[in-house]
């Protein structure tokens, strides 16, 4: 039962990758048929984003009162009902008002489903299932491109997403009895009282792990969003070609949690971040050095391999970190200061570019790294302080 269970959330991973990658593979088409200006994207990723920050923070409430399988089968309904929302857009306010719920239905399980694992299951389960997301998110963008040169449209390809989703929330549904069956279950969970977003931020090292959620998430999204456009003006590397280098850095990632899963049965959490923060240098390193694109796209794809342990194992320290009984509400918040990450550092980091230059990339993910290098050596102080009080 506990194998049956553990392969409905590998598919539940993979679900929340599929949704993730559609908006930016299909926009090209959406803004010309809406005739709206390319930019309009930003707003409902925004929207999105934001809803999925307001769905981390009730995470904690929700996972309490519902536990994690009912968290998890809701949230995924709720982000397919928005996905066949998408699919039968046809104005641009449409898309505005389905992101709602496409926001809403991904912060909570997010949270509540890796909260339930780092409880669970060992830390490579952790980074196998996360890169398990990162074959949703690439499969996601394939399904959509293969619907529309086969002569359907955009409409469509979301719809069968929307379709998949469907499935997986029956499947969700009927496993829910398997979710009971682990020591730590929900309903101890429910013995405890959700805590207040200013009770978590009070606990000692939160604020250093929450920063560090928001480095990583502001390192990965803004290398991975100005990959390609690094490479192009820095580099003179045509836009097709640099497109296709860009996708390689998440690879790197999705192959690197695949072997991360490995390095784990040698190495502890704390051990895992501090490998991929050092093999993030090496591949910032490699950026710098003035010996052609070749080596700063080699640079890119060992970026790409450092952050693939970080997200994880952090995640799954959590419970060792801060208590079990506390691991639903300090996951949440830090999911929350994830999604922050996301959605100021990229940008910021296109305003410094067409103020200064491009070229300034791995200076940024540099500096980005040197805060959560600090954060998590001052996080292990706090933890170990912690067990000698």
């Amino acid at each position: 039962m506990a194998n049956l269970l553990l392969s409905i959330i590998y598919l539940a991973f993979i679900s929340l990758g599929l949704p993730d990658s559609l908006l930016g593979s299909a926009w090209p088409t959406i803004y010309r048929e809406f005739d709206v200006p390319v930019s309009f994207a930003g707003i409902i990723f925004i929207i999105i984003s934001a809803g999925t920050v307001s769905s981390s923070l009730l995470s904690d409430y929700l996972t309490r009162r519902l536990g994690t399988g009912k968290v998890t089968a809701l949230s995924v309904l709720i982000t397919a009902v928005a996905l066949w929302g998408f699919s039968v857009s046809s104005q641009y306010w449409m898309l505005v008002l389905w992101a709602i719920p496409y926001g809403l239905g991904a912060g909570s399980v997010d949270a509540s489903l890796n909260n339930y694992v780092a409880l669970h299951y060992k830390s490579r389960h952790m980074s196998w299932l996360h890169c398990m997301w990162g074959i949703g998110a690439s499969v996601g963008p394939y399904i959509m491109s293969y619907v529309m040169l086969s002569g359907g449209s955009w409409n469509t390809g979301y719809l069968s997403i929307s379709i998949i989703q469907l499935v997986l929330t029956a499947v969700l549904f009927i496993s829910l009895p398997l979710w009971k069956r682990n020591k730590f279950t929900d309903e101890q969970l429910k013995v405890s009282k959700p805590m207040s977003l200013k009770e978590v931020i009070k606990l000692p090292g939160v604020k250093q792990v929450m920063l560090m959620f928001f480095c990583y998430c502001a390192l990965e999204q803004s290398a991975g969003l100005w990959a390609s456009t690094y490479l192009n003006i820095q580099y003179g590397v045509d836009s097709g070609t640099a497109a296709s280098f860009g996708s390689l850095f998440f690879i790197g990632i999705t192959v690197g949690r695949a072997i991360s899963g490995f390095v784990t049965m040698k190495l502890n959490d704390h051990q895992m971040i501090s490998l991929g923060q050092g093999i993030i240098l090496i591949g910032v390193i490699l950026m710098c050095l003035p010996l052609g694109y070749m080596t700063a796209l080699i640079g890119l794809i060992v970026v790409g391999l450092g952050c693939a342990p970080i997200y994880p194992c952090i995640i799954h320290s959590t419970p060792q970190n801060f208590g079990q009984d506390r691991s639903q509400s300090v996951i949440g918040v830090q999911m929350a200061s994830a999604y922050v990450g996301n959605i100021a550092m990229p940008p910021l980091f296109g305003i410094i570019s067409n103020h200064i230059g491009v070229y300034l990339l791995p200076f940024y993910l540099l500096l980005i790294l040197a805060v959560m290098f600090f954060m998590h050596s001052s996080l292990k102080k706090t933890v170990a302080k912690n067990r000698l009080a």
